[in-house]
């Protein structure tokens, strides 16, 4: 009775932990064989052998939020990357000669290349054998076409002058106050001579570097996010894919608020040449910084290691054309969340990549485009114009709004977690898609710099919820096994795979909206229908997310 006695209460407890470690640690030292489970992360290793020198005890335990901080950091650096695309490509494209129609169209070309690639990558990835992991490689391989990317497209105009592109010189005609005047060629040729050239150089640079940006940045994600979510226990998901959209919130505020600060008057600005190249230059530094801080936090589970110590991993692996079509013939709850991201990325590419050129042109009323008349090429808001300096505020100032709508994605990530716990998952997922097209809606009509700031922060709502959501509840299928009715079918759906998948949904929305965007905006003559049109698949995705199976979340 009396060591009854001494084993209730708080003393009780303290004994109860001494004897729960004494007894692993007698296990240990013995060798005793326990096994491994992949879904609920059970201790690792194999009959009659101790992992000594490859600790992968990190990957059986809870995560504090210092920790899914650094798994996440490298999200925050691809969107520091996505700030300063999609802040400056489409303007920077403009201001080259690509009109409206066939700067849309340029985006196409990375949508492309990602449908195509994107799902491979997530099956190669699940399958890489690599010593370094599956996800990490993958990682760096894409951070470097990141980095190439960020190199060429601020540097595509200069560039293209190396390679014979000659650009026009405003000379300013007294007789006309707004200085938009004929605009002869001086760069290299007689004065008043007109030119036969293109640009072609410079176009070809920097959609190369687009391409690059774009497709790498976005296929990074995807194993970024597995890599999180193999490392976290299933239990930890919900906080890690929150926490994974808080660190890309900060970083697209963080990236737009240097976008949105005017650097060309400073040391730095000088040094590095003008405003767009100090802020390209910038955000390379910080991205090195954030892959790195990530690639070096938690040692992956090796392939070869996983197949020896699970049952699930002694399975013969599919082949590709088995993962591929495992694609093509997804489950229906797979296909309805695909089709509730896709109309969720149709919305949030109309906003973001067409944003800061909405704020220049409807509401600043700038115009940075050049032309080609009567083979001379012509500025019809040369650079120290009203309409061009017009412009160039309003690129600065959608950066700011943009910078809003990624701190509101931090917020709201913050949050979220307690939201689906207090509402369920189903009324937070529609609920916030149903918000954004209101906003989306609202913003088009007032058609001014409140609403620019203020209903940028619904976007980050949107944003929020399509970084978690879709992930969240995808872990959730995988977790509860339900996929296992698939396996008459011989189609075995990997983790990686179905996250590449669902991801792969923004090349799709990308690809589509170039075909047709640039054609409406010159049609309407307006670059207010796009956030129109964002406002639209606002509406969709929320009718969409009402038809997911949502199981017990």
């Amino acid at each position: 009775m009396e060591k009854l006695q001494a084993y209730q209460g708080f003393t009780g407890r303290i004994h109860a932990i001494r004897d729960d470690i004494k007894e692993k640690w007698q296990s240990w030292r013995e060798g005793k064989p326990f096994q491994i489970n992949l879904l609920s992360k059970s201790p690792p290793s194999q009959e009659g052998q101790v992992d000594r020198d490859d600790d992968y005890a990190h990957v059986f335990r809870a995560k504090t939020r210092a920790e899914l901080v650094r798994l996440s950091a490298t999200v925050m650096g691809i969107e520091f990357s996505y700030a300063a695309e999609t802040a400056f490509v489409s303007p920077a494209l403009l201001e080259i000669g690509v009109n409206h129609a066939q700067m849309t169209m340029a985006w196409a070309l990375s949508p492309i290349v990602g449908f195509v690639l994107t799902p491979i990558l997530g099956s190669l990835s699940d399958k890489c054998v690599l010593p370094y992991g599956r996800r990490r490689p993958f990682i760096l391989l894409l951070s470097f076409g990141i980095l190439l990317g960020m190199l060429l497209v601020p540097n595509g105009k200069q560039l293209g002058k190396l390679f014979g592109d000659v650009y026009p010189t405003v000379v300013k005609d007294d007789s006309d106050p707004d200085g938009n005047g004929t605009v002869t060629v001086s760069e290299g040729l007689p004065f008043g001579q007109p030119s036969n050239d293109s640009h072609s150089w410079g176009v070809f640079f920097t959609i190369l570097g687009t391409v690059l940006l774009d497709f790498d940045a976005d296929a990074c994600q995807s194993p970024s996010r597995a890599y999180l979510l193999d490392i976290v226990l299933p239990e930890d998901q919900a906080r890690g894919l929150s926490t994974f959209s808080l660190m890309a919130g900060l970083g697209g505020f963080m990236g737009y608020a240097m976008g949105g600060f005017n650097w060309d008057d400073t040391l730095l600005g000088k040094m590095f040449g003008g405003h767009v190249r100090t802020v390209f230059s910038l955000i390379t530094v910080i991205f090195i910084a954030c892959v790195t801080y990530t690639v070096t936090s938690f040692k992956e589970i090796p392939l070869l290691r996983l197949r020896e110590t699970n049952e699930f991993y002694m399975e013969e692996q599919p082949s590709l054309r088995e993962y591929l079509l495992s694609i093509v013939y997804m489950p229906d709850s797979m296909r309805i969340l695909c089709l509730t991201n896709l109309f969720c990325w149709m919305a949030h590419v109309c906003y973001s990549l067409n944003f800061t050129d909405y704020v220049g042109e409807s509401v600043f009323g700038g115009d940075p485009t050049l032309i080609e008349s009567n083979h001379v090429s012509v500025l019809q808001a040369p650079e120290g114009s009203e309409k061009y300096k017009l412009y160039e505020d309003g690129v600065r100032f959608g950066c700011w709004g943009m910078s809003m709508y990624s701190l509101s994605c931090s917020i709201y990530s913050f949050i979220m977690e307690q939201l689906i716990q207090k509402f369920k998952a189903k009324k937070v997922y529609v609920g916030s898609l149903l918000l954004y097209g209101c906003g989306m809606f609202a913003m088009a009509l007032m058609n001014n710099k409140f609403a620019v700031i203020v209903f940028s922060l619904n976007a980050g709502v949107m944003y929020s919820t399509l970084f978690t959501m879709p992930y969240l509840i995808l872990a959730n299928y995988h977790s509860k096994k339900i996929f296992n009715a698939e396996a008459e079918e011989n189609f075995q759906r990997g983790l990686g795979t179905d996250v590449a998948v669902v991801s792969s949904m923004v090349f799709v929305a990308q690809f589509t909206l170039s075909l047709c965007l640039g054609s409406i905006v010159s049609v309407a003559s307006t670059t207010t229908v796009v956030v129109y049109i964002s406002s639209f698949f606002g509406f969709c995705a929320s009718l969409a997310a009402s038809r997911i199976m949502y199981l017990d979340l």
